[in-house]
């Protein structure tokens, strides 16, 4: 199917046209936006006025003078001092809608034609740790970020950059040999939640037995020197570790209604033999230096409390090898081996200087560069009602399965509600309830810029009124049973019939959907498809209480309705599939 042209797109065209007629050696950009004094306005006459110092109001009128109307554009009003106020025609919004309807899979939302390959790093827990609060904004956010940037046709590697490696690991294996019947369950096989629960408080016993006995620790710090060089036994021990955890892992990300894939989880052992070659490449390219006995790179910007510089550690004066090596190999893994044109990191504010000193480092190396750039999307924290961080009475983190799973049953309190209404079955009542909790958990992360922090508020997430994820599954569901009850009416465009304001404001943001993807997935900011979303939906809900549907007054004005109402669903559907969010057909 030919691509859609948005009006954006077609109003811009016959303005540059007209400014290149009446000024051929100025940069005819009009500065088009979206108005609420008319349909659009245009800016961007005052600006070439002055370059060729002429009557901004003068000039003006003669663009007027070149606009064809009548097609397109309806009418060209001059306002103040050399703006444009451009109103579009009936006809055109209606086969504007029509040609989006009639691309069903993409609703006219264009594919990049110079696609590249992101490789995006999120969703990170820890091996024999059990996911809390905290690591539901990486998931969710990289999650939405996946689907957005394929669906503009960016090539994207997911990639989980798991804990699985590292001092905790001798730790663990050590203790769990010097006290074997701690994992002793009898004949009974735990798997999942208790047998996560089950490792996290054995991981918590060993941290408190290293940090206070220096034998417990010396004797761990072996071990991890033998898993490091391959000892069977201790690999062994590992690998089941980690095994248990992705089992753990998967049943989290299921209940988020995500998909991970176990060829995306490339931990920080997955870089474990490229750890020495970076380092002697770091120093032969002179990027990294030896002081006090560890290889360093320095950076004359960020200093200590102390006025010194402070170094980016990457290999340690005992010869282990920190966080940074690790994602310095990673870098080279996924320009070199990838192929990646962008790296994208969803990870805590908390690690923007290490992140900044690790892409400052690759970039000395000539890893990254004019063609393969890498940022760290950086995001706040979540907080309780009281807006401090997010924790139990007891002044932990609150485990991620239990806020989900509170999510859950406090949506499904609300679908039940409304159940006997619509004709929900109970199987419906519990999947809806799935669907709804879980969106309304996704929906108020991305909703707030990832930059900001957040207040968690169940009560309000599952909310049918505001903005909520619960109020836009709503609107879907309403247009759900319109289309159920309109018979053999069928949607069908009528670009003859005069609209409404509130057809034709809807319509009009309708056209809007393929810009503010493109933005959110260029900006890496799904907040910007959640704001489009909400004021879709009101303004769905403006048209309800303006434009009878089914009651229409003639069969032309009822199809045409079907058609913006049924559009408006499609558009709803994909916007919240592209944030990972379902669209239950009732509720």
């Amino acid at each position: 199917m030919a691509p859609v042209t948005s009006l954006t797109d077609l109003v811009h065209q016959r303005l540059a046209n007209a400014l290149s007629a009446t000024l051929p050696e100025a940069d005819a950009d009009p500065l088009l936006r979206r108005s609420d004094r008319a349909d659009f306005q245009a800016n961007g006459i005052l600006a070439l006025a002055k370059k060729a110092k002429a009557n901004p109001r003068e000039l003006a009128t003669q663009v007027v003078s070149r606009i064809t109307t009548g097609d397109v554009i309806q009418d060209v009003e001059v306002s103040g001092p050399g703006f444009l106020n451009i109103t579009i025609t009936d006809r055109a919004i209606t086969e504007n809608l029509a040609a989006r309807y009639a691309d069903a899979d993409r609703l006219g939302v264009p594919v990049a034609e110079h696609p590249g390959t992101t490789v995006i790093d999120y969703a990170q827990p820890n091996v024999a740790k059990e996911m809390h609060v905290g690591h539901l904004r990486s998931a969710v956010i990289g999650d939405a970020l996946v689907q957005l940037l394929e669906f503009t046709g960016e090539s994207v590697v997911r990639r989980h950059h798991i804990g699985d490696w590292g001092t905790q690991f001798g730790m663990l294996i050590q203790y769990l040999d010097e006290h074997p019947g701690e994992l002793d369950h009898g004949d009974a096989q735990v798997t999942g939640e208790e047998a996560m629960s089950n490792l996290d408080r054995l991981y918590k016993a060993a941290r408190k037995l290293f940090d206070s006995d220096e034998e417990f620790k010396t004797r761990a710090r072996r071990r991890v020197v033998d898993l490091q060089a391959g000892d069977p036994q201790t690999l062994a021990a590992w690998q089941k570790f980690v095994d248990e955890s992705k089992i753990y892992f998967f049943s989290v990300f299921e209940k988020l209604d995500m998909e991970i894939r176990d060829a995306d989880i490339v931990g920080e052992s997955g870089y474990n033999d490229m750890l020495d070659e970076t380092c002697r490449m770091l120093e032969d390219l002179g990027v990294a230096e030896i002081s006090d006995g560890a290889l360093c790179v320095f950076f004359d910007d960020i200093k200590g409390p102390d006025g010194n510089r402070t170094p980016l550690i990457v290999r340690k004066s005992d010869g282990g090898y920190g966080y940074a090596a690790t994602d310095l190999s990673a870098i080279r893994d996924r320009v070199f081996n990838l192929k990646a044109t962008s790296l994208l990191y969803v990870v805590d504010v908390r690690q923007s200087l290490h992140f900044k000193m690790v892409f400052e480092t690759a970039r000395r190396a000539e890893w990254l560069n004019d063609d393969v750039s890498a940022f760290q999307l950086a995001f706040g924290t979540i907080l309780g009602k009281d807006g401090k961080p997010f924790k139990t009475r007891e002044g932990v983190s609150v485990k991620l399965e239990d806020l989900l799973d509170e999510a859950v049953q406090r949506a499904t309190a609300v679908v039940r509600e409304k159940a006997e209404k619509v004709g929900l079955t109970e199987e419906e009542i519990v999947e809806n309830g799935r669907y709804v909790g879980i969106g309304a958990v996704k929906y108020a992360d991305l909703s707030t810029s990832a930059v900001r922090d957040y207040k968690f508020d169940l009560d309000q997430m599952v909310s049918l009124s505001g903005d909520t994820s619960v109020y836009l599954q709503y609107a879907y569901a309403r247009i759900q049973s319109i289309l159920r009850k309109a018979g053999e009416a069928r949607p069908l465009a009528h670009p003859e019939l005069e609209l409404t304001g509130a057809e034709r404001a809807l319509g009009l943001h309708l056209d809007q959907f393929s810009e503010v993807v493109a933005d959110a997935a260029k900006e890496y900011a799904p907040h910007k498809l959640t704001a489009y979303l909400y004021q879709l939906a009101s303004l769905l809900t403006t048209f309800y209480d303006q434009c009878p549907v089914l009651k229409a007054d003639t069969r032309e004005q009822r199809e045409n309705r079907l058609l913006l109402v049924d559009l408006t669903a499609r558009t709803l559907h994909r916007g919240m599939a592209l944030l990972g969010i379902r669209t239950p057909e009732k509720l």
